[in-house]
């Protein structure tokens, strides 16, 4: 019998309006199995709260995952799995809301599946499924941009999501067999040649420190975008990736990382946080910077957080930095990654050995060889001098040119 490709998902239905063009019933998201319709009652800004509507609706429909065990994959439902997963392993992500969100768009697709069905073109499927849909985060009814549709990169990452469930209920010896996922080949890496200058670094940090509220066509005196510009500072002194400056704190805090300003340490892990793939060492700030972020303190621009707006930490700046980006002139696809692609790309045209470069950014040494020493002034060179000098060089050189 023939599977359904697409279970219970979510659905944003639209306004209402009467014929006199008056809206009689906001847009909300509602869930839609099949023949019913379920209203969720969560406004179209609300999909947090419609995601956990969903969830709760998947798990009163198929009940509590079973927990029994050495069961065979044909006797385990994939969305038994999932759930398990996200009540066991998710709490403890760094970006858990993400996961969530990741496991629901899963669930939307193999709840009618079990284990066994867990293959190579079930998950080609799945793929084929995915990139014919949009990305929700797009708003194209705010920005007036066509939604982004949704690239390989992102169901790969849902199916290592996938993966790691189906691993995880494995090992606490739920299933007998082990069961493989199939991953699409792994996109091409970005554009590391996407480095700022340091002419081009000073003209992003005075675009996004000069930004002024916009209302309507008039230009206000509200500076928007300070918080922006202390981000990209920190961002190019310290080579470190957006969500731990942006998770910055100016005193030791639980679940976030901070800055020590009497030492001018940068602890890039947040405490009580296990070190994961992501390395996020402690790293030391030059003293330039140090002085920006006392003086930042001591005047009451940062009190708790280096990236603040309206006394509030920021989560995310990639709508300001991009901002910021138009503005100075830029490349229109700069993201945030790139201030780390610039610190490492300086470190090494610096000369800075790569041992004490990796240690500093975080990363691995041999991450740091293969994608950036060619900037090295070091690079190869005894190698080339060598071949330069070797004693049969003199003998075997061309001499069309002087004749």
């Amino acid at each position: 019998m023939p599977r359904r490709t697409v279970g219970t998902r979510l659905w944003l239905e639209p306004d209402e309006f009467d014929s006199a063009g008056k809206r009689q019933r906001r847009s909300t998201w509602v869930i839609l199995d099949r023949k019913i319709k379920k209203r969720t009652g969560c406004p179209a800004q609300d999909r947090a709260g419609a995601e956990k509507a969903l969830a709760e609706y998947l798990t009163e429909k198929h009940g509590a995952p079973s927990r029994e065990h050495g069961r065979h994959p044909s006797q385990i439902l994939v969305l038994d799995a999932l759930n398990i997963y996200l009540a066991d392993v998710v709490p403890d992500h760094d970006r858990p809301d993400e996961s969530r969100q990741r496991i629901l768009k899963l669930g939307e697709f193999w709840q009618a599946d079990t284990l066994a069905h867990v293959n190579g073109r079930r998950c080609r499927e799945y793929v084929t499924w995915r990139t014919k849909q949009f990305w929700k985060s797009s708003k194209p009814e705010k920005t007036g941009k066509p939604a982004r549709p949704v690239t390989e990169a992102g169901p790969r990452r849902e199916l290592e999501d996938l993966r790691a469930a189906i691993n995880y209920h494995r090992k606490e010896g739920l299933c007998s067999e082990i069961v493989c996922v199939s991953l699409p080949r792994k996109p091409a890496a970005r554009d590391t040649n996407m480095v700022l200058s340091r002419s081009d670094a000073a003209r992003l940090l005075w675009a996004a420190w000069r930004a002024k509220q916009t209302m309507g066509n008039k230009v206000t005196t509200r500076a928007v975008g300070k918080h922006i510009a202390r981000f990209i500072l920190l961002g190019l002194y310290t080579g470190t990736r957006s969500a731990a400056i942006c998770g910055a704190a100016l005193r030791p805090t639980i679940g976030r990382g901070w800055i020590d300003l009497e030492r001018g340490i940068f602890h890039r892990r947040a405490r009580g946080l296990r070190e994961t793939k992501k390395r996020q060492p402690p790293c030391r700030l030059p003293d330039r910077l140090l002085a920006h972020l006392r003086r930042w303190q001591r005047l009451g621009i940062a009190r708790d957080a280096v990236v603040e707006w309206n006394g509030k930490p920021v989560k995310k700046v990639r709508r300001g930095f991009a901002a910021a980006v138009k503005t100075a002139g830029l490349d229109a696809g700069l993201i945030p990654h790139a201030l780390r692609h610039s610190a490492a790309t300086w470190l090494m045209r610096k000369g800075v050995p790569l041992s004490e470069a990796a240690d500093y950014l975080g990363m691995t040494e041999h991450v740091l060889r293969e994608v950036y020493y060619h900037h090295h002034p070091d690079f190869q060179r005894f190698a080339a001098d060598r071949l330069a000098s070797s004693p049969g060089m003199n003998r075997e050189r061309i001499t069309v040119n002087k004749r």
